[in-house]
């Protein structure tokens, strides 16, 4: 068991798919304990969702599954059934914290829903992710990752001006759910420490989404026009953006006027600090089109490595454009310990995300524990439970 701030923490998984698995899996990663309640027949329906690996057996297994199911138990149980039912209240008197993520009202129907838990269970931190939330509306709406993100704005942000709309390449409608998830339960903790009693985190993955867009927000509310898509630029900071270079694409941003002087000096054109449309970030942001031309006609002349060094040499924030094979190579990742190992029985050690808090008080080790079987930790349960 992994050890943390979370460590002697009890968490029960009752979620699916992604915004609550990924939530209870950073919970697990701070030294919680996690016991996954997946239904039968099948598990979390997530165990079928591709990539698939192939085992030493010939059969298959979800990579997708195991990257956010490490190090969490799983047991079986249908919450219809009687003595299934007698199992799980017997893990909740044990529970600090139940995370759940159907949509509003499905927990009440079972007769788990927070009002009728919190009166046996006053301790209980219960945290309930879903599409909409618990109020407004929307509340008994299902939601997917997209959905939300075209519902919450950011869609219409995101991909290049005039284009078709565009999902951003991770499902960052789950995974912000899941991040405001692991903050609320960490709140609710610290506060059952002074009072006492647990409380019910109402997280709403379309909440999650207006939550983010910050600039556009500021932007909409300071001019009334409806931000669109930029492509990389900035909205409000010029240069901030990609530019072509000679073999690739380099990432590059000048937040303030002495910036920009050096990007002009290294690219061999100071001249541009004396041009009226570059003088100042508003005249900048005015011109972004004309400026963006102009450097990727400098920046043409030699490859990405080249200017990389030639920037990083005079402060200027630069990047590459990396694939995610090229995250897996790059020695910065490496050294903070961004790609662990997980040994799965069946398959064999397995790489994947890393854990981005660093807590100076505990280990990040290299390795973590495997995503469990279906219902494979049952037996030990039982018996924990003298069930």
């Amino acid at each position: 068991m992994s050890k943390g701030p979370f460590s002697g923490i009890l968490v029960i998984d009752l979620t699916r798919i992604l915004a609550g698995p990924y939530c209870a899996l950073l919970m697990a990663e701070l030294g919680a304990r996690v016991i996954k309640v997946e239904p039968p027949p099948t598990g979390d329906d997530s165990r079928t969702i591709g990539p698939h690996i192939k085992t030493k057996s010939g059969k298959t297994k979800s990579g997708y599954f195991m990257s956010v199911n490490r190090g969490k138990e799983s047991i079986m149980l249908d919450l219809k059934a009687e003595a299934d039912r007698k199992i799980f209240e017997a893990l909740l008197g044990r529970a600090d914290v139940l995370i759940e993520n159907y949509r509003g009202g499905a927990m009440d129907k079972l007769g788990y829903g927070y009002e009728a838990l919190t009166t046996k269970f006053p301790r209980l931190v219960y945290a309930a992710i879903s599409g909409f939330g618990h109020t407004g509306p929307y509340a008994q709406r299902p939601a997917y990752d997209m959905i939300v993100q075209a519902m919450g704005g950011i869609m219409s942000l995101t991909g290049h001006p005039g284009g078709e709309p565009t999902r951003v390449g991770t499902s960052i409608g789950d995974l912000t759910a899941g991040l405001f998830g692991t903050i609320g339960i960490a709140t609710a903790l610290y506060d059952r420490e002074r009072t006492g009693r647990g409380q019910k985190i109402d997280i709403s993955m379309l909440d999650c989404q207006v939550a983010i867009l910050e600039n556009a927000i500021a932007r909409y509310v300071a001019t009334g026009q409806v931000p669109g898509p930029l492509g990389t630029r900035h909205p409000s900071i010029t240069p901030f953006a990609t530019f072509k270079t000679a073999d690739g694409h380099i990432a590059l941003a000048a937040g303030n006027d002495q910036m920009f002087s050096k990007v002009a000096d290294v690219l061999g054109h100071p001249e541009w600090m004396a041009d009226p449309r570059y003088i100042g970030n508003p005249a900048r942001v005015h011109h972004a089109d004309d400026l963006h031309r102009d450097m990727e006609a400098a920046l043409a002349s030699r490859p990405t490595l080249e200017w990389l060094a030639r920037f990083d040499a005079v402060g200027i924030p630069c990047g590459r454009l990396n694939n995610v094979a090229d995250v897996f190579a790059d020695p910065q990742v490496a050294a903070r310990n961004m790609i662990v190992t997980a040994d799965d029985p069946d398959i064999g050690p397995l790489r994947m995300q890393g854990n981005p808090i660093k807590l100076s008080r505990y280990e990040d080790p290299k390795t973590r524990a495997p995503a469990s079987d279906l219902d494979g930790d049952r037996a030990a349960i039982l018996r924990e439970l003298g069930l």
